[in-house]
């Protein structure tokens, strides 16, 4: 039941929070808070008490009847891959919680509900091994978003909201007929209709069949990540959220859509995924290059690390369709550390927006002499975007691209020429912001130390991943090995 535990805490979590902030603005917060060290706690538990590396396929597992006449099971489980998903998770939550304290003055309570049954849907989504459940996990996550963007969002927040919600529920909704769909053939062919998904591994049908439903996965995965030319969403999205919700949405929700490509659609798919995967890595490759070109074009700072995202994005969905270990292990990596480094400069374009009372980066331009602090933070996360070697993201691209020049020497040289893109944005961010002329008559004021703890915890973070990446490497080979197992016929 442990496993449970987790999302019924951050449930129950959220509604306390809710109730109490009709007395006090402040109490939400430490609920909050509260709740999410509860679920840290209990995963560093089952972390010390099993082993990262334990190579055990499933470290935890629960599994009970919840609607047994249409095969629907509460299915949980949890290997080395999901728990750094989890923790990954968790620590952004926090780190969201603590960057909203004094921001968020205004229905703190309903605030704090949103924000713990978001991560309570992305928990549940990182832990279903039930394709109904993990469908309504899928739409959990979906709901609360929508308030956070809508009611504490910037000045076009309601029409990014509208988007928001359009893009991801039809796509969902696609994703959903495919879940049906696979549902009825499996039990069609066997007798056994279930929505379990160690069960529906391996299920025949035709290859016209198999793309199709695999189309639908895709549409709600690649829409939710996004890659082009689903990503028009993404940038009023991330420009109009309140900073919290913009962590979340870059930083873990995006992140949901790319362990469904490594956890369901290559296993259950495999020889769709083969025929699809050259069109698969140009998506990539279109991610990874349009997406440096836009947000080199942005004059609003928010909107250049929201497109730097689609840049990062498009490495992911590269590393996926390379189908080959080195490739999988690159693609978490990148997961992991592109949550840690993108959602740090999205705080940092938080606190400068804070300052200033605006984003565009015409308004800004010598601020280093007057923040050190911010600026010493801004020069390690915008190098860390870039890929500089002892960095997370480092080993992530270069795990990716070697994967990649395995499956494809011509599009592993194509997508090398996206690290030099990145770069180009990456040094106008510092040039921009923090070097040049001062062109902003305000005087601001440097981290404050909560700001200073915050954006210092994220410095270790990136650091350990780019130094010590093995530990993750190895909690993630199980799984990476069972997924590759289900393509092994169709990748030889």
């Amino acid at each position: 039941m442990i496993l449970t535990y987790l999302i019924i805490i951050l449930m129950a979590g959220g509604a306390a929070a809710w109730i109490a902030g009709k007395w006090s603005s402040l109490l939400p917060r430490y609920i909050s808070l509260a709740t999410l060290l509860i679920d840290a706690v209990i995963l560093l538990i089952v972390l010390a008490h099993e082993g990262l590396n334990s190579g055990k396929i499933w470290v935890v597992e629960y599994n009970a009847a919840w609607i047994p006449r249409f095969g629907v099971s509460f299915h949980l489980a949890m290997d080395g891959l999901s728990m750094l998903m989890l923790f990954l998770t968790f620590f952004i939550g926090l780190i969201a919680i603590l960057i909203s304290w004094k921001e968020i003055t205004v229905k703190t309570g309903f605030f704090h509900f949103n924000l713990l049954w978001i991560l309570a849907g992305i928990t549940g989504v990182f832990l279903s091994m039930d394709l109904f459940l993990f469908y309504f996990f899928w739409e959990v996550m979906l709901i609360p978003m929508y308030f956070l963007i809508g009611i504490w969002g910037n000045e076009k927040r309601i029409y990014a909201s509208y988007k928001f919600f359009l893009f991801t529920q039809a796509s969902g909704l696609l994703m959903f007929l495919s879940i049906l769909g696979l549902y009825l053939i499996h039990g069609s062919t066997t007798g056994v209709y279930t929505f379990d998904y160690q069960q529906l591994l391996g299920t025949h049908m035709s290859a016209t069949m198999e793309m199709l439903l695999m189309c639908g996965f895709l549409a709600a995965f690649l829409v939710k990540l996004p890659v082009v030319p689903f990503h028009s969403w993404l940038p009023d999205t991330y420009t109009e959220a309140p900073l919290a919700g913009t962590l979340i949405l870059a930083s873990v929700m995006s992140k949901t859509a790319a362990y469904g490509l490594l956890r369901f659609v290559m296993p259950v798919f495999p020889h769709a995924v083969a025929s699809f995967a050259p069109f698969g890595m140009i998506l990539g490759i279109v991610g990874i290059l349009y997406g440096a070109k836009l947000a080199f074009a942005q004059t609003d700072l928010k909107r250049l690390v929201a497109y730097s995202s689609v840049n990062h994005m498009g490495f992911i969905v590269l590393g996926v369709f390379a189908v080959n270990e080195l490739a999988y292990q690159g693609v978490i990596m990148q997961i992991i550390a592109h949550g840690v480094s993108t959602g740090a400069l999205f705080i940092i374009a938080g606190q400068l927006s804070e300052r200033l009372k605006t984003r565009d980066l015409s308004s800004m331009g010598g601020l280093w002499t007057q923040a050190p602090v911010l600026g010493t933070m801004g020069l390690i996360f915008v190098m860390a975007s870039l890929g500089l070697p002892g960095m997370g993201n480092f080993i992530a691209e270069f795990l990716i691209l070697l994967g990649t020049f395995k499956s494809s020497v011509l599009f592993a040289s194509i997508a090398s020429v996206g690290l030099i893109a990145g770069t180009i944005y990456a040094v106008r961010i510092m040039q921009k912001v923090f070097f040049g002329k001062e062109n902003s008559p305000m005087k601001i004021k440097d981290l404050s130390i909560r700001e200073s703890i915050i954006l210092g915890v994220m410095v270790i973070a990136i650091f350990i991943l780019g130094l010590f990446p093995q530990p993750f490497l190895n909690s993630a080979k199980p799984a990476v090995t069972k997924i590759l197992h289900a393509n092994e016929k169709t990748v030889l």
